[in-house]
């Protein structure tokens, strides 16, 4: 396994999958956050399937184990099927990015009451 300190400079992509368990249903995309110094931005949009994808690019590189954390962690509370979890990342910390994940959650879940 190499070093993440010898990475190329840039945004780093890690993509995971889950099984959904409740599916989100039509929905309009649901944009949350603002990409600046330490946000980051989520966007929840309906996907063909019944799993939960989720994509994210991130400037802080060689977190992968967090980052699988953080989204299983998401999935395990929600457990949201036919959706796209794009996550656009500038160096938030976990505790924000679960805030924003559930944010967009509420905003979609809002959205269909």
């Amino acid at each position: 396994m190499s070093d993440p300190r010898d990475t190329a400079p840039g945004l780093e992509t890690l993509d995971y999958s889950f099984p959904g368990s409740r599916s989100a249903g039509a929905f309009a995309p649901v944009l949350v956050g603002v990409v600046g110094s330490g946000n980051l931005e989520v966007l929840l949009e309906p996907a063909a399937g019944s799993d939960c994808r989720v994509r994210i690019e991130t400037s802080a590189r060689g977190f992968g184990a967090i980052w699988q954390a953080v989204a299983q962690d998401f999935h395990q509370r929600h457990g949201l099927g036919g959706v796209q979890v794009s996550v656009h990342d500038m160096g938030a910390t976990p505790a924000v990015v679960s805030l924003r994940l559930d944010q967009a959650v509420s905003e979609l879940q809002g959205a269909r009451a």
